[in-house]
């Protein structure tokens, strides 16, 4: 096996532990309960691979969130890729990655999304392309601008080392991709986003740590201070409905989500993402001047450092 894909691969399976035990030690009541997979071989391939997903339900601070680790591999490359990279027709890929989202139960707490990964490709025994892929963002109903400011000055810092233009460069895609065309709004205030990075192995890899590393940096103060906020009926409807969004994006838009279940991968670890509880209403609008309508301020792209 590639040096370089066990040393990536530890990376990945210890950062799934490590927020795993700071989610545990935050929530106070719930534990990830672990759920081991292998994927079935395609067409007469020897290594399929697999993964872990880790679930915490019905938690003090958490309704739901989902942690997955992966390794899978496979012969053919699914239409969504291959139509967007013709250059790997014929090619044996390996992909590689954790990905996260969690549902907190207070309103007042946003939802967030992680991910960071690594995939390849070869054709007779030689790579014919690989690149490392990630980010976080973040999804408030109810923001506040001390918590969307402290998330960005993080993403911010972490870029820092990687030069001057990282920071705008990743947080600007990643308010372009995390983006709800047919609702013209942001999925939430953003944060980091990058794919097919691919200069410097070593350096690339460098960034993708940083980037894993600096999730429970950013995330982290964020649930001390909104966790215990008192909240009622109203706030918690809302919550639910603007849920509906990140289902929306997520089964619509998603290049994830659509390579997994495109590439055969497992299909309750793919959709681990979705919320436990969500509703939709025809033709919501929110009262004017309230706190609901301001969240309409905050979904369109906006500099935060």
């Amino acid at each position: 096996m590639d040096p370089n894909f066990d040393a990536i691969r530890d990376y990945l399976t210890g950062l799934q532990d490590r927020i795993c035990a700071a989610i545990e030690a935050v929530d106070g009541q719930a534990r990830f309960a672990e759920d081991a997979w292998r994927r079935s071989p395609e067409g007469g391939a020897t290594h399929a691979g697999g993964g872990r997903t880790r679930v915490l339900r019905e938690g003090a601070v958490f309704e739901q969130a989902g942690i997955g680790f992966s390794d899978v591999a496979g012969t053919r490359l699914p239409p969504s890729a291959s139509a967007a990279r013709p250059e790997l027709a014929g090619a044996s890929w390996r992909a590689t990655g954790v990905s996260l989202v969690f549902h907190p139960r207070n309103p007042y707490l946003p939802t967030t999304h992680a991910n960071v990964r690594h995939f390849r490709a070869e054709r007779d025994g030689e790579t014919v392309a690989w690149w490392f892929g990630g980010g976080f963002d973040l999804t408030p109903f109810y923001p506040f601008d001390e918590d969307v400011a402290h998330w960005h000055r993080t993403a911010a810092d972490l870029c820092a080392p990687f030069g001057p233009e990282r920071y705008a460069e990743h947080k600007r895609w990643c308010d372009e991709y995390f983006f709800l065309r047919h609702r013209h709004e942001t999925r939430g205030v953003g944060g980091l986003f990058f794919d097919d990075l691919h200069g410097d192995f070593e350096r690339d890899f460098a960034y993708l740590r940083a980037v894993g590393d600096g999730f429970l940096d950013a995330y982290l103060p964020i649930v001390a201070r909104r966790k215990d906020t008192p909240y009622g009926e109203r706030e918690r409807e809302f919550q639910l409905y603007r849920r509906g969004r990140y289902v929306e994006f997520n089964l619509v838009y998603d290049r994830g989500t659509l390579f997994g279940l495109q590439s055969g991968g497992r299909t309750e670890s793919i959709l681990m993402s979705l919320p436990p509880r969500v509703r939709w209403e025809y033709g919501f609008q929110p009262e004017p001047d309230s706190a609901e309508a301001r969240l309409q301020e905050y979904l369109v792209p906006r500099d935060w450092v």
